[in-house]
């Protein structure tokens, strides 16, 4: 069984990676071939196929790199929570996303189950002091 903390934060640092560089791959290689990712629970992507779906969509929505800055993960189990913040330029103005992931990772530490649960406000809104330590 591998180490959920440490599969926990090589998910959060290769989204840190990957999200502002648009690359896909890198964050669908973190999942199990039949994992599947809640974008929320009423957007179901199943496995790699449905995930990278999921991403290039969402990337070519953007037209600047994202900013973004993930926590500390809480792990409990073969379960971790990290929360997150970005800020993305899907047009002329930024969007301010506030967000957590709950996943869940198999035996190999890969991404079992993923899911997002997040919060738009329109416009560049500060990361709040100490949330991310």
């Amino acid at each position: 069984m591998t180490d959920v903390r440490d599969a926990a934060r090589r998910w959060a640092e290769t989204w840190t990676r990957a999200w502002p560089a648009k690359d896909a791959a890198a964050i669908v290689a973190l999942q199990a071939e039949a994992g599947d990712h809640w974008a929320s629970m009423f957007r179901r992507y199943p496995g790699r196929t449905g995930l990278s779906a999921y991403l290039k969509e969402c990337f070519s929505q953007e037209r600047l790199p994202a900013e973004v800055r993930f926590a500390e993960p809480r792990v409990d189990g073969d379960t971790a929570a990290v929360e997150y913040w970005a800020v993305i330029h899907p047009g002329d103005e930024p969007l301010t996303i506030s967000g957590c992931t709950v996943l869940r990772f198999d035996e190999d530490g890969l991404v079992a189950e993923a899911r997002d649960y997040s919060h738009v406000e329109p416009g560049r809104i500060p990361l709040p002091d100490g949330l991310f330590r």
